[in-house]
């Protein structure tokens, strides 16, 4: 068993390790505004990939599986706060806004390649704006609250069957 002191500081150089490995990935786009070429920096992903994927390995040794299991529990003890409750009934005016935030950027990202096709030059090539569309479909997840997710869950559920509440 470890001694409290030698397990905080394995836990710290785990972190360490970690801040390393997503430090790492910038440098991507400084090799892309350095202009270095585009073969060169896919290489640099590739071993970037695989090099974090052995620090992670790493990360595990270091700080044990204690270490390890207290760093998950704090992440997604962190995360599962921000998780929508599956307890509370979401009102038709709130489920209407996540139905338009849910569908709005799926119908975009749809008939964007038509667009582009048919009326070149009509639709701005922003980031930005898709930038927005991705977090509006994110958003639409916490906006239609928790039951949304069980029934987008059981779309890929071949058992599941439809069960209306509200017609009992």
């Amino acid at each position: 068993m470890n001694s409290p002191h030698t397990a905080k500081w394995r836990f710290k150089l785990g972190i360490a390790i970690i801040c390393l490995m997503l430090g790492s990935w910038l440098m991507v786009p400084v090799a892309a505004a350095l202009e270095v070429p585009g073969s060169k920096i896919a290489a640099l992903s590739g071993v970037l990939f695989i090099s974090n994927k052995i620090l992670l390995i790493l990360v595990i040794a270091v700080m044990g599986k204690a270490g390890f299991q207290q760093l998950k529990r704090s992440v997604f003890g962190y995360v599962s706060g921000l998780v929508p409750s599956m307890d509370n009934e979401v009102g038709p005016v709130r489920h209407r806004i996540g139905i338009v935030m849910f569908c709005l950027p799926l119908i975009s990202a749809f008939l964007e390649p038509y667009v582009d096709t048919f009326w070149p030059g009509l639709r701005p090539n922003l980031w930005q704006a898709q930038v927005l569309g991705d977090a509006m479909l994110i958003g639409s997840f916490f906006v239609l609250g928790g039951n949304f997710w069980e029934k987008v869950h059981a779309l890929f559920v071949r058992t599941a069957r439809v069960s209306d509440s509200s017609t009992v």
